[in-house]
C-alpha cells in the first residue's frame, strides 16, 4: 500500500457534538460504553466512550444541530503524522490547518490535522503520542 493509506491504522474515533452531555453519557452507557478519558478543551466538556473497538469523542459546545448528519469528523488514527501530512498534500487535499495541530489529550498528548471530506463532514488524521 502506498500514499495516505499506507500510515493510516484504523478508526481512532468518531467526533459527536452534544448540548447535553449527561444526556449523552446516560444513553452511551446504558448501550454498554463507559468514560475512558475526559477533559475540558476550550470551555467545552470533553469525554471520550469506549466500547471493544469503537471510541466517540463527545463534546459538548451547545452548537449540536441534533438530527441525522450531526456526526461532525471521523478520525482516522496514523502510525506517522508528518508522513500522513507529507502524502495528505502530495495527494492535492488541502489540510484545513495550516500546521499539524496538538493537544494535551490522553497520556501524552495527539498531534491531528484535517481535511473536508465531499459531504461536509471533517476527516481527522490523528496520532497519539
Amino acid at each position: 500500500m502506498s500514499g495516505i493509506g499506507k500510515h493510516v491504522t484504523g478508526l481512532q474515533h468518531i467526533g459527536l457534538p452534544t448540548n447535553d452531555m449527561a444526556q449523552t453519557l446516560a444513553f452511551y452507557e446504558k448501550l454498554g460504553f463507559s468514560v475512558a478519558y475526559e477533559t475540558v478543551n476550550n470551555g467545552e466538556r470533553v469525554c471520550f466512550l469506549k466500547l471493544a473497538n469503537v471510541c466517540i469523542e463527545s463534546y459538548e459546545n451547545g452548537q449540536a444541530v441534533g438530527k441525522a448528519g450531526a456526526i461532525d469528523h471521523i478520525a482516522l488514527d496514523v502510525d506517522d503524522v508528518e508522513a500522513a501530512w507529507a502524502a495528505v498534500k502530495a495527494a492535492g487535499f488541502l489540510p484545513l490547518e495550516s500546521e499539524i495541530q496538538a493537544l494535551p489529550f490522553w497520556a501524552n498528548g495527539v498531534r491531528y490535522f484535517n481535511i473536508l471530506g465531499p459531504n461536509g463532514e471533517k476527516v481527522e488524521f490523528s496520532q497519539m503520542l
